[in-house]
């Protein structure tokens, strides 16, 4: 097991998924304690210094020219967590909440933030304690960072909000005495280093990327399954063809798909027949899936740079200067997640149109999927739902940073809306994952009246693990169930190794 240093260590997406699969584990050493102490005795230099500066001895946003007393510092940081912590809406994911809590203490380890040790201590036992703060789901406009969330997430600290205890929710209060655990009182700039920040942005990013990248090869997994249904031809993929149009997305999954491809028997057996083309939905699938993974490599590269950046405010360089600048602006995510949330629709589409393919009754395949229709609907309408899944995600991939409503009486005039767009992201993924279920439903459908042909080795698995929870449809009966059964499938750990197998 690898330990990562925060505050010190560059933390990877891959660094990032063994940490929360809790194969990395993540710590203090003492360089990162000290950047901690020295900024913070910075901060304390400054305060007693009498010079003005934002934040540590000034109010917020418009009040920014009210100047406040040294003794009036530390009700000024509690006040800033209570005042701004008004969020509305479900509550976030628990494991989102805990990835904000991790990329927090990593950006206040860097030495900037001007905490104390013990604040980012207690952050880093509320996460070894399971002591996750609930955090609304709405209320951030992703500048000056995620304000409302960031506030939720840290009202513990000082013994207020709520907290997960399991699944269910509990107050802080009891929290701390289940733990014998006491508030901590804040000291100047400490309120403004834990709420200035795009962690709860960034950590939708996380959270999502993780499951784009898995959503990315069961896409081509159920293109694979829906070509051989149709009997479709592999020539597309192969490498001449890509060498000369070499968008990385692309070429790999060509690539994949030739490995997808590999021994299969059905291919074989119609190399020499007389169609000359596929349609696009299948014929085009390096190119399409190709796009939206290069939207993943965009985003991932960008979140790897947010996940190791200060992206509070002000920032405190030595104890003459800290500087009031703009890094919690959400822009830089905000762009890039609406451009992965497009990504991700059109696997979607894309997939919604291979299911079409396969139920119109061409190439061998009865119509509907299913040898006995008119008293038989057979798969007829799982393709309703997929073709709203693909409207519900078209309406959700306007982007959200196009947008931005001047707050904080004209002083934040422009904001990133980043956090709507993180949660769009992950709205769109789940819809995705519905999709391509009812694809693989589908594909294994049609491969059915392929038998006693067999596709590839390693295709015949998923067609397996498919049929464990899904039989072939012989007469109607509740197939919203086993959509559902499949949905479930494509969550379990097992099922995902062998997606994610290469």
């Amino acid at each position: 097991m690898n330990t990562k240093t925060l505050g010190v260590d560059f933390i990877s997406f891959e660094d990032f998924k063994a940490i929360q699969s809790g194969y990395n584990q993540i710590s203090l050493n003492e360089i990162s304690k000290q950047q901690i102490l020295t900024s913070q005795q910075n901060v304390a230099k400054i305060v007693a210094s009498g010079q003005t500066v934002y934040g540590i001895n000034t109010g917020f946003g418009p009040l920014c020219d009210t100047k406040i007393s040294e003794e009036e510092t530390r009700q000024l940081q509690h006040n800033l967590l209570i005042s701004h912590a008004v969020g509305v809406g479900n509550p976030i994911k628990k494991e989102i909440s805990k990835t904000m809590l991790l990329a927090k203490a990593h950006a206040l380890s860097k030495g900037f933030s001007g905490v104390t040790l013990e604040v980012v201590e207690r952050i880093l036992l509320m996460v070894e304690k399971d002591i996750i703060p609930v955090v609304p789901e709405k209320g951030s406009v992703g500048a000056s960072g995620d304000l409302a969330p960031l506030s939720h997430l840290f009202l513990p600290l000082i013994g207020e909000g709520k907290v997960w205890e399991g699944e269910q929710i509990i107050s802080t209060k009891e929290a701390l005495a289940k733990h014998n655990l006491q508030p901590l009182h804040l000291s100047a700039k400490e309120g403004l280093g834990l709420i200035n920040g795009t962690q709860f942005i960034l950590s939708h990013a996380l959270h999502g990327l993780k499951k784009f990248e898995y959503l990315l090869n069961l896409a081509d997994v159920a293109g694979a399954l829906s070509l051989e249904a149709y009997e479709g031809s592999p020539s597309p993929f192969k490498a001449e063809l890509h060498q000369i149009r070499a968008f990385k997305g692309t070429v790999l999954v060509a690539e994949r798909m030739r490995k997808l491809l590999a021994d299969s028997g059905i291919a074989y057996s119609h190399q020499n027949c007389g169609r000359v083309q596929d349609p696009y939905s299948l014929r085009c699938i390096p190119q399409v899936h190709g796009a939206s993974r290069n939207a993943f490599f965009h985003l991932q590269e960008l979140a790897e740079i947010e996940l190791n950046s200060v992206t509070d405010n002000p920032i405190v360089i030595s104890e003459e200067e800290a500087i009031s600048g703009g890094n919690f602006h959400g822009q830089p995510l905000a762009m890039a997640l609406d451009y992965a949330t497009v990504a991700a629709s059109e696997l979607g589409n894309i997939s919604d149109r291979r299911q079409y393919l396969l139920i119109e009754g061409k190439y061998g395949l009865p119509k509907l999927l299913t040898e006995s229709s008119g008293l038989n609907s057979g798969f007829m309408i799982p393709q309703y739902t997929s073709a709203a899944l693909c409207t519900e995600n078209k309406t959700l991939c306007f982007p959200a940073s196009a947008d931005s409503i001047p707050t904080s009486l004209g002083q934040e005039d422009h904001v990133s809306m980043g956090s709507i767009s993180g949660r769009k992201f992950n709205q769109v993924l789940d819809n995705v994952e519905r999709i391509l279920a009812i694809e693989l439903m589908y594909a294994c459908q049609g491969l059915e009246f392929r038998r006693p042909k067999q596709t590839s080795p390693y295709l015949e698995q998923v067609f397996a693990a498919v049929r464990q929870v899904c039989p072939k449809l012989e007469d109607d009966r509740l197939i919203g169930d086993d959509i559902n059964n499949i949905i479930d499938l494509l969550q379990t750990e097992k099922f995902q190794e062998l997606i994610m197998k290469f």
